[in-house]
């Protein structure tokens, strides 16, 4: 694969920051759900085994073919929440589905067994009421999971009393049946409220205490950044102003022209981490590409960055000085036009120069209308592509924006 298609295929699968933040802050609550339904479905396989094993002994006494049907029916749902629950994959979709089948189930239950089954001890489908009720918890919002813990068991009451004729013997039994089910349910939808929050919280702890660090981050750097502009404009810029100030021949003038260079180039690169010119390696327009490209990825716009022209090696000073004064359009762009046809074209022209354009639909501005103290146009575009005998052409109207980066070499 060559080194661009590599790089393109690089960057293409790395997520934009607003996606990597929103799963960052859902991260422990992610969890808490996958926890919830690995303990809701060994708990549930439990007591559906032991349910299965009180309906098998019904069936030997005789069973009718509805009642097998019910039986299919209420153990294929349960199944299919199960395996959902261990895949991680549609649990609300199969719990629900598992929940609302089961109340069916229940309710019908006289009109199965009317044909005249015994009705001495708990049926099977008794064992399952609270699965009935850990399924809503993993389904349903917290007040319908509320509304399955107290209903499941009043239905089941209703069912048992209706099954037994409401004879007096059932009353007691069935009672405290539905009485300690109902508590046992409560707990259960208290218990997964209670795990949710705790997450809830944590995310949104992790969320606070990174907005606060990111936030003093940002002040620190702005600090660091003021102290060093000004001791550039202290040491730099004012040792060229007095050079060219001092200069009364023609090697003096060359000199004082030498420094204003430099001083400008630091000037213009004050925003970068360490405020030096490096090295002037040659750097091919692939590793530009790229860079523009991890501009786009971090300021999470969704635009692309075309490649035209024939591919060359241009000086590390000009290369970064592009790169540098390209982000800050990009930057302008997003920030001033919402990025709305955001689209950035790299021209090249072998080793002898480059090109760069920056494309938008935004409103636009005006150049000059811009105030002196704004440096974001002067000095981070403007000054740094003059630094390194460059240009930058700006076209603005109310039908967008268009600005040109161009450096061709001596």
């Amino acid at each position: 694969m060559p080194a661009d298609a590599a790089l393109q295929a690089a960057w293409g699968r790395i997520p934009s920051p607003s996606a990597a933040e929103t799963e960052f802050e859902r991260f422990t609550r992610k969890r808490m759900e996958r926890i919830l339904a690995i303990v809701a479905a060994i708990g549930s396989a439990i007591l559906g085994v032991q349910a299965l094993l009180a309906a098998i002994g019904g069936l030997k006494d005789g069973a009718s073919g509805v009642q097998v049907t019910l039986l299919l029916v209420v153990y294929i749902s349960l199944a299919a929440m199960l395996v959902s629950c261990v895949l991680g994959r549609g649990v609300r979709v199969c719990a629900g589905a598992f929940a609302i089948i089961y109340l069916i189930a229940l309710a019908a239950w006289p009109i199965v067994t009317a044909a005249g089954s015994d009705s001495q001890g708990q049926p099977w489908i008794f064992f399952l009421v609270n699965v009935g009720v850990v399924a809503a918890m993993l389904a349903f919002p917290l007040k319908v999971q509320m509304l399955w813990a107290l209903g499941l068991p009043l239905v089941y009451g209703y069912v048992r009393l209706v099954e037994g004729g409401f004879r007096g013997s059932y009353w007691t039994t069935t009672a405290f049946d539905v009485s300690f089910t109902i508590i046992l349910g409560f707990v259960i939808v208290s218990l997964g409220w209670m795990f949710r929050a705790v997450a809830v919280g944590v995310d949104s702890a992790r969320g606070s205490a990174v907005a606060s660090y990111t936030s003093v981050a940002a002040g620190v750097a702005a600090e660091e950044e003021r102290v060093a502009m000004a001791a550039l404009m202290h040491d730099s810029v004012l040792a060229a102003l007095i050079a060219a100030e001092r200069a009364d021949s023609d090697r003096a003038r060359d000199l004082a022209v030498a420094m204003a260079r430099e001083a400008l180039t630091r000037l213009a690169n004050t925003e970068a981490v360490v405020a030096q010119e490096g090295s002037d390696d040659p750097i091919g327009t692939a590793l530009i590409v790229a860079e523009l490209r991890r501009a786009l990825s971090e300021r999470g716009a969704d635009a692309i960055v075309e490649e035209r022209g024939t591919a060359g090696l241009i000086p590390g000073r000009a290369a970064r000085a592009i790169v540098l004064a390209a982000r800050q359009a990009i930057g302008n762009a997003i920030e001033h036009a919402a990025g709305r046809g955001l689209h950035v074209v790299v021209d090249g022209r072998g080793d002898d120069g480059l090109a760069v354009t920056i494309l938008d639909t935004g409103a636009g501005f005006d150049l000059d209308a811009i105030g002196e103290d704004r440096l974001g146009i002067r000095a981070s575009m403007i000054a740094r592509m003059a630094a390194v005998a460059g240009s930058v052409s700006i076209d603005s109207t109310g039908a967008g924006t268009h600005i040109v980066l161009e450096w061709e070499s001596a």
